[in-house]
């Protein structure tokens, strides 16, 4: 008996199949590493690099650097800032930003 060569849909099958693996093991480890890379800048100062500890200011959770001392809000808490009408000078530039933050942007030309 002699062994039989495969036939050309068989050939095209497997490189197909073949093909549809090796895509799908690059979307995994595409996905693998902006995992890590997420991890990495996971509670890390933007400014720096340094760990961002939480600390609780007047009832609102702020994240603080621990080598900087830079204090970065994300958007719900400028909106706990915003929801609290504070009158001090802070408080206004936080409603301020918060107002620039959600306008619509323009075009510009």
């Amino acid at each position: 008996m002699t062994p039989q060569k495969p036939s050309k849909s068989e050939d095209e099958y497997f490189a197909k199949e073949e093909a549809e693996l090796l895509k799908a093991q690059r979307e995994r480890a595409k996905a693998a590493a902006e995992e890590a890379n997420r991890l990495l800048h996971l509670m890390k100062c933007p400014k720096d690099g340094h760990d961002l500890v939480h600390e609780q200011f007047h009832g609102v959770t702020v994240d603080r650097c621990v080598h900087c001392q830079g204090i970065f809000l994300d958007a719900d808490e400028i909106a706990a800032v915003v929801a609290n009408d504070d009158p001090t000078l802070l408080g206004r530039v936080v409603r301020d930003l918060s107002r620039v933050l959600r306008a619509p942007r323009s075009e510009s030309k």
